[in-house]
Order: C-alpha cells, then structure tokens, then sequence
C-alpha cells in the first residue's frame, strides 16, 4: 500500500497558487488514474483510494491548510496503516527555480511550514518530491500568487515528470533509483 501527499490549501482562492502545487501534481496524477476525492473530515482530508497495477493507493490532500499538514498524514498513516517507506510527500519549494524537481528521502523543513508539521507528527524521514517554485522577498505574497503564462509551463511539465515518478515509487522502484533518475 502506497500513500501519496499532495501537500496545498483548500479553497478556491488558493487553486492555481504555488504554495499549492502538490495539490495541483496530485490532481493531475488522480485525473489520468481516474481517481475521485471525497472529504474525510474525520482524516481531515480529500481522499481516494485506488488499484494501481495490483498495489492499493491512497491518495490524500488535507484540508487542514498547509502549516498543519502533519495532523491529517500522521491520521491517515495510522488508519490505513502504511509504513512512512511507502509514503511520498509532494510540495512546493522556494529555493529551487520554478519546475525544477528534486526527490529526498529525509532532511529538514528548509522553512516550510507544511513540512515542519509533518516533521512535528512522524519524523524527517520521509520520501519528498520538491517542485521549485522561485524565491521572493515577499514569501507570503510569493506563495499565495499565481505563476505566470511562461512559469505555467514549467510547472506543467514538472508535474507530467512527477506522475511518472509518482508511478515508478508505486511501482516498487526503490527511492535510490527514482532520486538518480529524476534529480
């Protein structure tokens, strides 16, 4: 069984934003796998579980907003029972250009909010998918604002490269092969 997180704010007004592209990597992941969300405000999240290949997926975007994401994973992890090896969490990251991916298997929350919650709930050893999303002065503006048409982009071809990943970690590559293969 396979847990994959992507990691973002519910509501409209943050659709599109680059704080949520782990909502927006995994919607694409869930349309090409025909999967549908629905809300478990008991896990406190949109959630779908499918069959990929013979291997159960549990796809999550908690609705918690991004600075308490560990509280709905460290729920889900539990109920479903899933070791943290089989989770991979997806989210932005402001020191990497926009589009540019990078996969780890542990580390710090390098400033993010979301992450420093899941670090608070489970650990820092988790897989991770960053999506680059460029640096401003202006964080919290810079989070919540929009890419431009050429950014759009490059935020789309990093979340087709990142469904290919998503199925390869799926898949039972080992995390080894997906960092060098993808980083």
């Amino acid at each position: 069984m396979k847990l994959i997180v992507g990691l973002g704010n519910p509501g409209k007004e943050y659709d599109k934003t680059r704080h949520n592209t782990g909502y927006m990597t995994i919607d694409y992941f869930a349309e090409k796998n025909n999967a549908t969300f629905k809300l478990d405000t008991k896990l406190e999240g949109f959630i779908s579980t499918i069959n990929i290949n013979g291997n159960k997926v549990i796809l999550l975007k908690p609705t918690t907003y991004m600075n308490l994401s560990g509280n709905s994973i460290s729920k889900v992890l539990n109920y479903y029972k899933v070791d943290v090896k089989d989770m991979l969490i997806i989210h932005d990251d402001l020191d990497l250009e926009v589009g540019v991916i990078r996969f780890r298997n542990h580390g710090s929350a390098g400033g993010h909010n979301g992450l420093k919650s899941i670090i608070e709930h489970i650990g820092s050893n988790f897989n991770r998918c960053k999506i680059g999303i460029s640096k401003s002065n202006d964080v919290i503006n810079h989070v919540l604002s929009k890419f431009s048409k050429e950014e759009e982009i490059l935020i789309d071809n990093a979340i087709v490269k990142v469904n290919d990943a998503i199925n390869d970690f799926i898949n039972d590559k080992s995390f080894d092969e997906i960092m060098n293969k993808y980083n």
